[in-house]
């Protein structure tokens, strides 16, 4: 008799053992969301989190020089100029009522001629400068009065323009616009994915079981990720991370193992033997597509950038919990609920899903890609190739104030104030270290710092200049050119990094400086991730070519996925280049192009979309190995399991595509850009790749689909559940 599978055996327990398992499974996701919340989520904090030159600025202004949240208020008008005593009045007003804010420090008017450089060159725009209180990390909580007295001003004034915009009030305006964001991604997931998944099942219990188990792994990870983050401090977007991955992997693996199940039901197993033979089958390929897709997301770790590994970190532990529910509470439930699982049955629905009939159009689809595989392969594979040939003009940089959603009143100020003060709101940073940065030297270096950047026509007032208590520690503020992250703003950092600090503090004996802010961080952030691209690519690949190469037994196997699945992640490289580098689609999907593509998104998408269309492929070519091993010819294989898996794969897909595509909807431009990708892919892989290009390759491969040199012949066989008496 054959040794069941890990897998097999774990179903088998879990169905004798029901009680245990679904206690069992209870009690862990209360205690990780009890504990997880009793401690808290440790998160990286912003100055702690950069890469490069600017990193090491950052680091230096965190941890000798604490710099307070700066604020600042735009006082602009059409007709009026700082020199008309309405425009002064109103301008005191602000400084009066500023001043008086206990939250609100080093209050700056721009009517002293010390702040002149805060006056625009028409004279219509002022900037009153100030600080919050405290820490710079929480400032956004203690920015709220200051608003107020700026709101108060403006309704004192309502013939002026007097609006706020800075470190904090930023902060505080992006954070509730993202929370608003991804509450609407939370409700309209959830609903989107069950009505999709009762069309798939045809039965409401059914359909709520993957989508309960999906969100209580979900919620028992973030749990977990919170404990853990007082190992290693994560970032705030993990919990949305964990979200996004843990829904589309939950549901798809108990998707799998459910349809399995109904299948075997519907050829007339009994109850105990149908959850058999989907835990040996299904059961097992959600064990290697899980182990597959946790190699993947360990790739994150070499990305050289902590953001990349606290997303690892979450990654990995929604998977792994999502594959133990579905080895464990899964097949617990099954046995316990048996046939009642079809309860609230959708009647036409059902009946073609309890039948186990093949989908007919995608039977129709695979008969004629294996009836002509030479002209599958050129059409399908032609099509991808030229979605990916813009991938090859994909540009990349990190949006800065041009990628926050157009509709926020504190964007549309922002904007304002960078036309008055070209620069102002992302300045770069200048941080000069010496023994002693107020000696007559490093003063005289400082200033020739100021006149040659001046002088470059690249660098703009106001330039401002902090020393800190020990007197080793300088900070220059230097607005630049341009937008920020734009090609403008990179040239004038270039200029300065590599023209006016060599030739100026860079002279000077005892004295280094380096250069931070959006621009340099940026630019740091996106040298960085093109450094660390090959070798996270290198690593994902030859994980997941290691462990298709010891669950399939073959050396073909592995690279025809690899091939595969890299034509699906160029196509989508292609899509993202075509769209959001130009503007054809701005209204239709209600963002202004940069030009560019977000700098972490291709290295993200590309292990993530590696992982996801592993589930896919793992499952697909487990059923086709099945046939095979069971006697079936290749060809024969072939068709049987594409026929007999598209239901599920299609369902799956679907599901994933209209969550990403959710994601396309948020305002921010990096959150378009990744539902945009995500759903792109998911949808070619699901339809050009699986359905056409895999089918035609393995038909021309023939037997040269099981190749395994002599010389790995050592390698363990996997058991397969046994054919049907």
């Amino acid at each position: 008799m054959q040794r069941s599978n890990v897998a097999a055996r774990a179903g088998s327990w879990s169905a004798q053992h029901r009680k245990a398992a679904i206690l069992g499974w209870l009690a862990f996701v209360v205690a990780a969301v009890v504990l997880g919340g009793a401690v808290g989520t440790k998160h990286i904090p912003q100055d702690n989190n950069g890469v490069g030159e600017s990193g090491r600025a950052q680091q230096v202004l965190h941890d000798q020089f604490p710099q307070p949240a700066n604020e600042q208020v735009l006082v602009q008008s059409k007709t009026l100029t700082v020199k008309d005593p309405a425009f002064r009045s109103a301008v005191q007003d602000v400084v009066g009522r500023l001043s008086a804010v206990k939250t609100v420090e080093n209050v700056r008017s721009p009517l002293l001629p010390a702040n002149s450089g805060e006056i625009s060159r028409d004279g219509r725009s002022v900037l009153v400068g100030f600080q919050i209180t405290g820490k710079a990390t929480d400032a956004d909580k203690r920015v709220g009065a200051s608003l107020a007295a700026t709101a108060g001003a403006q309704q004192a004034h309502p013939d002026l323009r007097i609006e706020q915009a800075g470190d904090a009030s930023s902060i505080k305006a992006l954070n509730k616009s993202f929370s608003d964001d991804f509450a609407k991604a939370r409700t309209l997931s959830l609903p989107i994915t069950l009505l999709i998944l009762v069309v798939a099942f045809g039965a409401l219990v059914a359909a709520t079981i993957p989508v309960l188990l999906a969100a209580t792994g979900v919620a028992a990870t973030l749990g977990l990720v919170a404990l853990v983050s007082h190992l290693a401090a994560v970032d705030q977007v993990v919990s949305e991370t964990v979200l996004l991955i843990g829904m589309a992997v939950g549901v798809d693996y108990s998707l799998f193992y459910m349809r399995r199940e109904r299948e075997e039901r519907a050829a007339g197993r009994d109850e105990q033997a149908a959850l058999h033979a989907a835990a040996a089958t299904s059961g097992r390929s959600v064990l290697v597509s899980g182990l597959t897709v946790i190699a993947a997301m360990a790739g994150m770790y070499l990305a050289g950038n902590k953001t990349f590994a606290s997303m690892a970190t979450g990654t990995i532990m929604v998977v792994a919990v999502a594959v133990i529910g579905s080895l464990t509470v899964l097949p617990a439930l099954l046995s316990k609920l048996g046939d009642r699982v079809m309860k609230g049955r959708v009647p036409f629905v059902a009946r073609r899903r309890e039948s186990a009939t093949e989908p007919r159009l995608w039977s129709a689809v695979v008969d004629r890609v294996l009836a002509r595989p030479w002209a599958s392969v050129l059409i399908s594979g032609g099509l991808v190739v030229a979605l990916a040939i813009p991938a090859f003009s994909l540009h990349t940089s990190l949006p800065g104030l041009q990628g926050l959603p157009s509709g926020l009143p504190i964007v549309k100020t922002l904007d304002r104030i960078e036309a008055a003060f070209p620069g102002g709101p992302l300045p770069a940073y200048v941080v000069v270290q010496g023994d002693n940065v107020t000696s007559p030297q490093a003063q005289s270096a400082i200033r020739n710092l100021e006149q040659r950047a001046l002088a470059t026509g690249e660098i703009h007032q106001p330039l401002k200049v902090q020393v800190n208590g020990d007197r080793n520690v300088a900070v220059v503020s230097m607005p630049l050119s341009g937008r920020g992250t734009d090609n403008t703003s990179y040239q004038a950092l270039d200029t300065l990094r590599n023209d006016v600090i060599p030739a100026t503090i860079g002279s000077v004996d005892g004295i280094k400086a380096q250069v931070t802010g959006m621009t340099a961080q940026s630019k740091d952030f996106n040298d960085s991730m093109s450094s660390h691209a090959p070798i996270v690519f290198a690593f994902v690949l030859a994980m997941a070519f290691l462990l298709l190469l010891v669950t399939f037994r073959s050396i073909v196997l592995p690279l025809t996925a690899i091939v595969l699945n890299l034509l699906s992640v160029g196509a989508a490289y292609g899509v993202l280049a075509l769209v959001f580098q130009h503007t054809w689609a701005e209204g239709l999907l209600g963002f202004k192009s940069t030009g560019a593509v977000t700098s972490w998104l291709p290295l993200f998408l590309f292990v993530i979309l590696f992982g996801l269309s592993m589930d896919y492929h793992v499952f697909i070519i487990s059923r086709i190995r099945e046939g095979y091993d069971r006697g079936l010819r290749t060809e024969d294989a072939i068709a049987h399991g594409i026929k007999s898996t598209a239901g599920p794969v299609t369902s799956a897909a679907i599901v994933m595509v209209a969550v990403f595509a959710i994601f396309a909807t948020l305002g921010a431009l990096e959150f378009k850009q990744l539902g945009v990708g995500l759903a792109v892919a998911i949808l070619i892989d699901a339809t050009l790749i699986r359905a056409v290009l895999l089918p035609a390759t393995m038909k021309l491969l023939g037997d040269a689909n099981w190749y395994l040199p002599r010389g790995l012949q050592w390698l363990p066989r996997v058991a397969h559940e046994p054919a049907r008496a």
